[in-house]
């Protein structure tokens, strides 16, 4: 009983916070972009690491303004309180992960690129690792639809990393960020493994 009031305590007062605390992130630090081409009128698959995620809504909003996104987000508590988070910067969510639910969010997910026209985001060493290492589902999912991948990265000039698996990326006020997305990349003629191989090398690119 007693852990259900903290859970509903923690949906209903961590995401409003989370966003303010986010936001308050974002607007204290200096920014500097780089951004390579543009994304093509079609659906793209936006790829980040997890431990990326905390200002990843800041480049694709900067980057897709108007377009709609859905990220792929796992069903356990934590991812949650994460999908919450996300409609206060108009997100939505799509349930599942490689260690819960998998194929169904890859069916949904392929759906919304194909059948909606909506942008799926994905960090593909999440939700529990290992660091940095890519699941199998970015590349079924680009392959399937046939949409282009596009990266995300920032890189803050002061930051903490939280001791949890994926070293989860703190910028602190007052600082300068640089915020990174790669051009479309097209993997729909790649084999698999070449596929995660390029994706791979590309997102270590500018991380930390």
């Amino acid at each position: 009983m007693r852990k259900r009031l903290i859970r509903r305590l923690s949906l209903l007062l961590i995401p409003p916070l989370g966003f303010l605390i986010i936001r308050f992130l974002y607007i204290t630090n200096r920014k500097r972009w780089h951004i390579k081409g543009e994304l093509p009128d079609t659906p793209v698959v936006v790829a980040f690491w997890h431990a990326e995620l905390l200002l990843a809504p800041f480049i694709y909003k900067r980057v897709a303004p108007g377009r709609r996104v859905d990220v792929m987000i796992s069903e356990h508590f934590d991812g949650e309180l994460i999908a919450r988070t996300m409609r206060f910067f108009d997100i939505g969510a799509i349930r599942g992960s490689s260690s819960r639910g998998a194929a169904k969010a890859l069916i949904q997910a392929i759906r919304k690129i194909k059948v909606g026209g909506t942008d799926v985001a994905i960090t593909p060493d999440g939700p529990k690792g290992p660091r940095h290492t890519l699941s199998d589902g970015i590349v079924a999912i680009a392959r399937k639809s046939g949409a282009p991948v596009v990266i995300f990265n920032y890189r803050p000039s002061k930051y903490k990393q939280a001791k949890s698996w994926d070293r989860f990326l703190i910028p602190m006020p007052f600082g300068t960020i640089d915020f990174f997305c790669s051009e479309p990349i097209y993997i729909s003629d790649m084999e698999p493994e070449e596929a995660k191989t390029l994706i791979c090398e590309r997102m270590l690119e500018h991380a930390i």
